[in-house]
């Protein structure tokens, strides 16, 4: 998409669009020619427009102007926050009605309000649809332009990386298992390699001989073996920091022998957003140049049912010899990043940040539109919630009770891969943890916002992308 800069709303773009922010009267229309501007007030008097954030009032201007369409948005507070969501449904119109050009006169941008905006409307003008008859297919939306407002090349390159990091995720999961399956998961992180960004694949030979005991167990049903993989980004300079990203990459889930229903199976296809958040963060920092090392590490595998599955009341033995009895095999993602979370360690990375489409418990406490967030550093658990709100991320931070770990005990092994109903986000966050040692450590449980079931503010049903843009925040804090 390109980007463009005006000094006024231009006449002749696809659609022009305008905000009104809480407190605002339709006399801030005045910007506009006076025909247009009277029919826009009155049809915002009809419809009652507060200026809410996420509010869009679409009208036809009927040659009153030469551009076909006039958008108000309502910017609320005002704030990057707000600019965000109103950038992306003035975005979201356009796409969806297949117009070439849109322009935004959102009033004056200082660079944390014109990176929301650049990244809310490439969010909000996001589709997948691919698949589609091409007939049904709409055109994407080719130059946005901001009226009012100059670009700033360094706000402008950083919110483009974080915008394409964020659509690439979104495309890996939204794609069918058919397609992201371990294999070609993997070949989406080998073709990222670059003179800063090495990428190694472990095949399920190589995963086996190195006592990788999940990963095996998890993807050795499948026909489609396992994959290990280690992405390594090295900065120009000294780095300040060396910095873990681990990601769950389970392909596809039917629940292995605790079979899903086939309802809960439909979209199994983004049990792999952690792995595809961990991938579109690597992609986007050639751009960035953070002043950290980061290691990008997953597993994929798909977790399917053969006369190869793993049992009930099997005890595997992890990578670095921990013993886990399974007493639920759709409890399977724990897994996959005890194992990669142990391999992290072995690193001598001093942070480790693990994304994982993980726990329904953590849907049940927080819904779509919050990660739960599990660590015992108070200044990880700040910087972490700081970046997420500068991207419009939704991160709460959960307890992290050691109390609850006798639920893990087991009689047979180390510990038991599930603690019961309650309190399950926890106990599943108290897992991982017994493979991490040394660095400060979070988990977050990304359930909820990577893969919505409806529409959310500017975010279509599907992938989302969560939480790309605040890893690469965070790792820009550095």
């Amino acid at each position: 998409m390109k980007l463009l800069a005006a000094p006024a709303l231009p006449a002749d773009a696809d659609a022009i669009a305008v905000g009104l922010n809480a407190d605002a009267t339709p006399d801030a229309l005045t910007g506009l020619p006076e025909a247009i501007a009277a029919a826009a007030a009155a049809a915002l008097r009809d419809e009652d427009f507060k200026g809410r954030p996420g509010s869009c009032l679409g009208l036809r201007t009927l040659g009153l102007i030469d551009s076909p369409w006039l958008l108000v948005v309502g910017t609320g507070d005002g704030g990057p926050a707000a600019l965000r969501v109103a950038a992306g449904k003035a975005a979201d119109f356009a796409r969806g009605r297949g117009l070439a050009s849109l322009a935004l006169s959102l009033g004056a941008l200082d660079e944390a309000a014109l990176e929301a905006v650049i990244e809310g409307a490439d969010a909000g003008g996001y589709r997948f649809d691919r698949s589609l008859a091409e007939d049904a297919r709409k055109a994407p939306l080719e130059t946005l332009i901001l009226a009012g407002c100059s670009l700033s090349d360094g706000a402008v390159d950083r919110a483009r990386a974080r915008a394409e990091g964020r659509r690439l995720a979104r495309d890996l999961v939204n794609e069918p298992a058919e397609v992201i399956y371990p294999e070609t998961l993997a070949e989406a992180a080998v073709r990222l390699a670059s003179g800063q960004l090495s990428v190694e694949v472990w095949d399920e030979e190589r995963i086996l001989a190195a006592g990788m005991g999940g990963i095996h167990a998890v993807g050795r049903a499948s026909d489609r073996p396992p994959r290990f993989v280690h992405m390594r980004w090295s900065p120009r300079g000294a780095p300040k920091a060396r910095v873990a990203l681990v990601g769950k990459g389970v392909t596809y889930d039917s629940g292995g022998l605790s079979l899903k229903p086939s309802n809960s199976q439909l979209t199994m296809r983004c049990d792999m957003g952690g792995a595809a958040a961990v991938i579109g963060a690597m992609s986007a920092l050639d751009a960035i140049q953070p002043e950290v090392e980061v290691h990008g590490i997953f597993a994929a595998a798909e977790n399917m049912v053969s006369g190869r599955s793993y049992k009930l009341g099997d005890v595997l033995r992890m990578y670095g010899g921990k013993t886990v009895e399974i007493h639920n095999t759709d409890a399977e993602g724990r897994l996959l990043l005890a194992d990669c979370l142990h391999y992290a360690s072995e690193l001598g990375v001093d942070y480790c940040v693990d994304l994982a489409t993980l726990t329904g418990a953590a849907v049940v406490a927080l819904g779509e539109r919050y990660s739960a967030v599990y660590t015992d550093s108070d200044a990880l658990a700040d910087a972490l919630l700081g970046a997420a709100e500068a991207s419009g991320d939704g991160f709460w931070r959960m307890p992290l009770d050691s109390g609850y770990r006798s639920l893990l005990k087991s009689d047979w092994a180390t510990l038991k891969n599930v603690g019961g109903r309650e309190a399950g986000s926890i106990t599943a966050a108290l897992f991982l943890s017994e493979f991490v040692d040394g660095p400060t450590w979070a988990h977050i449980d990304i359930a909820g916002p990577a893969f919505l079931s409806a529409p959310v503010d500017h975010y279509g049903k599907g992938a989302t992308g969560h939480p790309v843009p605040s890893l690469l925040r965070w790792l820009e804090s550095f």
